[in-house]
């Protein structure tokens, strides 16, 4: 049992074994459950959007980090709200669903979006009005850790907080706080609210054996956000990208600063010229970085034959950045590094 579990635990640097194979399956950070899952639904014949329909929403069932699914990231009030997207890439076809209130399968919500209606986007109280029209029940995301994390924060001061430029002082108290009458501009300190340790939204592309490629995300935003506040994660082509005739991308990170460069649709692009997966990623990066060079945030990239690699910004505290991936050359679902540029 102790050398399985030694096996299990085993890291391939990125590159070691990312000779090009199909089907492939790779999402951000470590959630090893929600890469089995996905990996399971195609072994059994499953499509590429039931595959990342049901490995996000396996990181949603197990809370990944406490950043995914309900119980985590409380909003300036108190409670948890959900984002996420799928996208089919042979239609182009996007079904996201964004501050979803009361509904714990955000992705599943974000796939009926494709599937029973023509839009591509919907939002808060309507968007859980929708779900519960499609079935899904109400149920609470408040849990006694959110409401401890709440807490917390209230109690000092609530601090880290999303204000700028109002009255009181937001670096110094809870408010309620108005605009001040002169607006100073000054550069974001993008690293010192988000890291790795609080916001870990998962992203996932799949691409299947004939290359059609699917990709999703799911989220419960960043913690301590003003109530409303969508990331990148629900927005086609920042949080993730799919197109059959390319491949696949999905970030994580900051998204208030990421959704800002569309940087999953940048590295499908990148790698429909050509570009290697990894390479598509690193440039991806580096063009965020001439803007918010503290910018917390990675990227996954997945080309239609099955080569992928992924990329990240070299902050304190995070210098390398773990995925997984999927495929027929790996004997299981396996964690991947990389070191952060």
């Amino acid at each position: 049992v102790t050398v399985a579990l030694l096996f299990l635990g085993v890291l391939t640097p990125a590159g070691a074994a990312s000779a090009a194979a199909l089907p492939v399956v790779i999402n951000t950070w470590a959630f090893r459950t929600a890469a089995e899952t996905a990996w399971r639904v195609l072994e059994s014949g499953g499509s590429e959007l039931d595959a990342v329909e049901r490995g996000c929403g396996q990181c949603e069932i197990d809370q990944c980090d406490g950043s995914v699914g309900y119980g985590g990231s409380p909003d300036e009030s108190g409670e948890t709200t959900l984002d996420a997207m799928i996208m089919d890439g042979n239609t182009m076809e996007v079904g996201a669903v964004a501050d979803l209130r009361r509904v714990k399968n955000a992705i599943g919500v974000a796939r009926k979006v494709i599937e029973y209606t023509k839009h591509t986007l919907l939002v808060g109280e309507s968007a859980s009005l929708f779900a519960v029209r499609m079935g899904f029940p109400y149920e609470d995301l408040t849990t006694q850790k959110s409401l401890s994390l709440y807490s917390q924060w209230l109690n000092q001061s609530c601090q880290p907080n999303y204000w700028k430029n109002v009255v009181p002082d937001s670096s110094k108290s809870c408010g309620p706080y108005k605009r001040r009458e002169e607006v100073t501009y000054k550069e974001e300190q993008t690293s010192s609210q988000r890291s790795v340790h609080n916001h870990d939204t998962i992203g996932m592309v799949v691409i299947g054996v004939s290359g059609t490629v699917a990709s999703g995300t799911s989220t419960n935003g960043a913690i301590h956000k003003l109530p409303g506040r969508v990331g990148d994660s629900p927005i086609a082509g920042a949080g993730s990208y799919a197109d059959s005739t390319a491949g696949g991308a999905a970030a994580t990170g900051d998204g208030d600063i990421m959704m800002r460069f569309l940087p999953s649709y940048q590295a499908v692009e990148y790698m429909r010229m050509g570009t290697d997966p990894t390479v598509a990623c690193q440039k991806v990066i580096s063009r965020i970085q001439k803007y918010a060079p503290k910018f917390f945030g990675a990227i996954i990239c997945a080309n239609t034959t099955g080569s992928y690699g992924a990329a990240c910004n070299k902050i304190p505290g995070f210098t390398q950045f773990h995925f997984m991936v999927s495929n027929p050359l790996l004997s299981r679902p396996t964690e991947q590094v990389v070191d952060c540029i």
